[in-house]
């Protein structure tokens, strides 16, 4: 019995010190030590990455960048190293990121990029489908290889009453394939509207808008308060559209290569993001609809005190009704549009001459000790009364008037797709309304009548209903 209780405390013994050995050796980890060390996404340092814009991109805090990674902000980052991303629980692999187009949604994007909408909510932080908005950096999984995968095929948007069996044959592709390759749950899971990817091309359009529609795009990039934005789209004739940027509705024409509309950004817009919607259907009833946030910059205008307004013409009631009296008139669309290229000088040696002294649109402006309750919606020609005044396009003069506070003689012409010029603080205007005049045509001379402290002409542009820098007109060619 002693014997035998020797042996078995000799081969606990062995067991012991080999375990140790092991241990020391490393060929056997603890279990703890995985648990205590979660595997986390990581991103693989690129050339010109800050941490900062690598936080800011990745939607995640810097100091908790820092943190994760055992950094300072001191601490140099070279390209090829890895940096782990936080707060993504469980999710594993490498990363990376996208600028968002327009054109795209959180359904088009999981089509193309081949993740999941559940997926791709968790690794972008979303709370709503619309934070993903033009220009914003969108987080995807690369694969084994460190490349992006990208799920290849034309866009294909059932129209009424067509089967996904109908669009599959229309498009010489398996339907069974469509269903797989479109993470389907069956042929039965398509509705009208809603853009897939069919096999067998490698259409790189908006993956929002059926193939039929080729661009979605908009002028300029970077849409700033007082700017003229330009919408295009690439679609063919026939094409039914409509749309809206924030409050106001788009109008969209037919061009020689599809559509457009141009609407003006308010002087004192809220900077930000704001709702751009798109919808309609093809000639054959294939419906569409898209919606996707837009950011609206600040104009980066400056301030300016004048005194000596007669006292009768500075109220922001006053203001606000004569706005009011112009944009009914600025409201109408006109089918055909009577310009081409950019606008005339309406005061070309004034203009011309770069001493003389002017106010530039967008200005915030406090009159007679005011606060600055108002801004200026239009651009000063300073010059003798009487000077000679031309219109800066053809078009027809839909309204004149020597009787308002604010704008004294003014004379309004309309060019067509809902741009309009008018000409404030005249002396004598030379034209009749329902006149049609052509560009360069006199119509008025310089006065000092309305809200004004000398004489000058102003002069403004409206777009869509909205006063917009005029300057930019006789710079810019715009459809």
């Amino acid at each position: 019995m002693i014997l035998f209780l020797e042996r078995r405390y000799n081969l606990k013994k062995y067991l012991l010190v080999s375990l140790t050995i092991l241990l020391m050796l490393g060929l056997i980890q603890p279990v703890q030590a995985q648990e205590d060390v979660p595997a986390q996404p990581i991103y693989i340092i690129k050339s010109g990455d800050t941490l900062w814009n690598i936080a800011r991109r990745f939607h995640v805090s810097y100091q908790e960048l820092l943190e994760v990674n055992d950094l300072t902000e001191e601490s140099p980052i070279h390209p090829g190293e890895k940096l782990s991303i936080p707060g993504l629980g469980d999710m594993t692999g490498v990363l990376t990121t996208k600028t968002v187009p327009l054109g795209e949604s959180l359904d088009s994007l999981s089509t193309r990029y081949q993740i999941s909408p559940e997926k791709l909510i968790k690794l972008n932080r979303l709370t709503s489908p619309l934070e993903l908005y033009e220009g914003v950096s969108v987080v995807l999984v690369v694969d084994e290889e460190g490349t992006l995968p990208e799920r290849k095929g034309n866009r294909k948007s059932l129209s009424r009453g067509q089967s996904l069996f109908e669009a599959a044959v229309e498009e010489q592709a398996n339907p069974w394939e469509v269903v797989t390759k479109n993470d389907l749950a069956g042929t039965w899971d398509l509705i009208p509207g809603k853009v897939i990817r069919v096999p067998g091309g490698e259409d790189p359009g908006p993956g929002g808008f059926p193939g039929e529609i080729e661009d979605v795009a908009y002028e300029p990039d970077r849409i700033a308060q007082g700017d003229t934005a330009v919408f295009r789209i690439t679609a063919p004739s026939g094409t039914e559209l409509e749309g809206r940027l924030g409050d106001h509705q788009l109008h969209f024409f037919s061009t020689d290569d599809g559509y457009v509309a141009l609407q003006g950004i308010y002087a004192r817009a809220e900077t930000g993001l704001t709702l751009l919607s798109l919808h309609g259907q093809l000639e054959d009833d294939t419906p569409f609809s898209h919606r996707q946030l837009v950011r609206v910059r600040d104009g980066g205008f400056g301030y300016m005190s004048i005194d000596g307004l007669p006292p009768e013409t500075v109220s922001v009631e006053l203001t606000q009704k004569e706005h009011d009296k112009l944009a009914e008139y600025a409201s109408r669309m006109e089918n055909q549009k009577s310009w081409r290229g950019t606008f005339a000088v309406p005061v070309p040696e004034i203009y011309n001459n770069q001493g003389s002294p002017y106010s530039e649109y967008g200005t915030r402006r406090s009159f007679n000790g005011s606060g600055y309750h108002y801004y200026h919606s239009g651009y000063d020609f300073a010059a003798k009364i009487g000077t000679d005044i031309y219109a800066a396009a053809p078009g027809e003069v839909v309204y004149t008037g020597q009787d308002s506070l604010i704008y004294g003689g003014v004379t309004m012409i309309n060019h067509g797709w809902g741009v309009f010029t008018v000409y404030a603080h005249q002396s004598d205007i030379l034209v009749a309304e329902g006149q049609n005049v052509k560009a360069g045509e006199l119509i008025g001379k310089v006065g000092n009548t309305g809200r004004s402290t000398g004489p000058h002409l102003h002069w403004e542009v409206w777009v869509g209903g909205i006063p917009v820098n005029p300057v930019d007109w006789l710079e810019s060619r715009y459809p």
